[in-house]
Parts: structure tokens; C-alpha cells; sequence
């Protein structure tokens, strides 16, 4: 079961909550199920009892305990449990059937994996100061928020509504993409740095790291043509923790679009990056047979997860309006 088949699952809960009288509330568009977070257990988790609880009249915990019979009976759920204020943590049946679900979602929506409606016809409008950095980063939102549904429109006028720390020098010194990254990268609240460590080829620069990972997936996708095998998801094997590592990362991505573009936060989206590729690069080395090995049914389906992974960095540049190249 992947995320956005979760996600349908936790609202078809609700649904037969209502259904049956346990709820009176209206059911709503989206469910956001992601990683648990501290405290939590299982494979994923929501919040949405958190979310109905005042118009159900309910505490929340209570209302996450209605909704846990309900996805407790689906199939393909192993465990629900009920933590903290009304958190819902679920566990799935079969990592490696789940794992083979993921990465074939990812493969068929390819660089567009995490777009959703969550912000449909929502028109934002951002009012920016004339600075390089306000117009950069107002064009990635422009990119960012049209993922989620939504539609930008910038114009230069008062008040100004968005207005990240400008850059001390000038950026475009750096060329395109490494200027956009120095300016995306940081936090609105602090100033970016310009200098020449943007343009190293080395594993201390971040935006080096994302577009050398991605690269990596691209040769190892030429390379097991060489070998004569394509990717298919399926078991990987063993789960080595770094396999799981990146399978979490990746289920994660839609949330982390979802929040960037309503929250307007371009640099929450270019540090998954980062750690999207940490993860990747930390994987790959076991993607290919090594020695006299014979591809295998595992080796296909670790070329699928680095072909997932390369399509999540590749679209998460692409929204931030930096190129992902081929070779690196």
C-alpha cells in the first residue's frame, strides 16, 4: 500500500464512521499520512483525528480511537495504535509488498511524484520587494504551489508580503543554478551565503551531493543495460536500514511539498533534497551484481528504488528551477 492508497484508506475510515453514526463531520478532501515522529511506532501516521475533533465535538483521542477499529478491519493494515493527544500510527502487512508499491507509484508518475490539489483553486498572491533574492525565491513558488494545485501571482507593490533576507553580494557570479541554490537553500530569515564553495565538486557541497546522486541513478540504469537487466519493483532483499532509510524519505516527499507550498517555504523542499541524496548515495553501491554475481529479481528491484530515487531529486530540482543533468 503506498502513501496516496493510505491516505484514501484513512478517508474511507472516516467515511464509515460517519456512515454508521460514530461521527458527524464532513469528510474531508485529503488525509496527510507520513513517517511517524517522535513518540510514534508503525509505518506511517495522521493527524486527522487531531484535525476533526472540534467539528466532531470529540476529543481527539477519542475520535482516533473510532477511526482505529476502521482501518483495523482493511486489508492490507497489520496494526493500528493510538499514541499521545489522537496520533494515528499504522503498520502495514509486508514491508517488501509495500516497498515494491512505493517505488512502482514513484516510476509511474516520475518527476511529478508528490503533486497533488491540495492547494485547487487557491490563488496566492505574493507582493515582493525588487530584489534577486525576493524574485528567485517567488519563482519557485510560482513552481511549487502549481504541484499542489494552486496558482502564484506575483507583483512588485505595498505592503510586501514576502521579503527574504537579501544576499550581501551578487549572486549571479556563481552562474544559474548554483546562484538559485545559494539563494533557495537557506531559510527566508537568513542571509545566503555567495561564495565559491557553491561551485566545489566536492560531498561538502549540498546542491553537488543532490545532483551527484541523481547522476549515480542514471548510470546505474545504463550500466544494468549493459548488464542486460531493466529495474522492476518487487524484494530488494534484505531491508538493509539504509534501503528503509530512503523508502521513508521518498513516502515522505508529497507531505513535504504540501507543506512547502502552503507554508511557502522553498528551502524545507531543497533540504529533503539533501537528504534524499545522502540517503540515495548511502544505497547504490549495493544496486548493481558485484563480481561474477548474476542480476537478479533483488538486484532489478534496487535499480527501480534508484530510479525512484533519482526521479524525486530529479523533479525536486526541477521545481526549484535548477537543472538535473545526466552525467555529472
Amino acid at each position: 500500500m503506498t502513501p496516496v492508497e493510505l491516505s484514501r484508506t484513512v478517508l474511507r475510515a472516516v467515511r464509515r464512521a460517519v456512515d454508521e453514526g460514530e461521527l458527524s463531520v464532513a469528510v474531508p478532501q485529503r488525509a496527510v499520512v507520513a513517517p511517524p515522529g517522535p513518540g510514534g511506532c508503525g509505518d506511517y501516521a495522521t493527524s486527522i483525528a487531531l484535525q476533526l475533533a472540534r467539528p466532531a465535538g470529540q476529543p481527539p483521542r477519542r475520535v482516533a480511537e473510532i477511526l482505529q477499529q476502521h482501518l483495523a478491519r482493511t486489508d492490507g493494515v497489520a496494526d493500528v495504535v493510538v499514541t499521545g493527544p489522537g496520533f494515528i500510527n499504522i503498520s502495514l502487512q509486508g514491508a517488501a509488498a509495500s516497498a515494491a508499491a512505493l517505488t512502482r507509484e514513484i516510476l509511474r508518475e516520475g518527476t511529478a511524484y508528490g503533486h497533488g490539489d491540495a492547494l485547487a483553486g487557491e490563488v496566492v498572491e505574493l507582493r515582493i520587494p525588487y530584489d534577486i533574492r525576493a524574485e528567485v525565491v517567488a519563482d519557485a513558488l510560482v513552481r511549487i504551489v502549481g504541484s499542489q494545485g494552486g496558482r502564484v501571482e506575483v507583483g512588485h507593490r505595498e505592503p510586501v508580503n514576502l521579503r527574504p533576507v537579501p544576499a550581501s553580494d551578487d549572486p549571479a557570479l556563481l552562474g544559474p543554478d548554483a546562484a538559485r541554490w545559494a539563494l533557495l537553500h537557506p531559510a527566508a530569515h537568513d542571509r545566503p551565503r555567495i561564495t565559491a564553495d557553491h561551485l566545489v565538486q566536492r560531498e561538502s557541497n549540498p546542491l553537488f551531493r543532490i545532483r551527484y546522486a541523481h547522476a549515480r541513478t542514471r548510470a546505474l540504469s545504463r550500466n544494468a543495460a549493459d548488464l542486460g537487466f531493466t529495474p522492476e519493483p518487487g524484494d530488494m532483499g534484505d531491508m538493509e536500514e539504509g534501503v528503509s532509510g530512503l523508502l521513508s524519505l521518498l513516502a515522505d516527499h508529497p507531505r513535504v511539498l504540501a507543506r512547502a507550498a502552503a507554508q511557502r517555504t522553498p528551502d524545507s523542499l531543497a533540504r529533503h533534497l539533501v537528504t534524499v541524496a545522502d540517503a540515495a548515495l548511502a544505497v547504490l553501491p549495493v544496486v548493481l551484481p558485484r563480481g561474477d554475481e548474476k542480476p537478479s529479481a533483488a538486484h532489478r528491484a534496487r535499480l527501480a528504488l534508484a530510479e525512484a530515487a533519482g526521479a524525486v531529486l530529479a523533479g525536486g530540482l526541477s521545481l526549484l528551477g535548477i537543472d538535473a543533468p545526466q552525467h555529472l
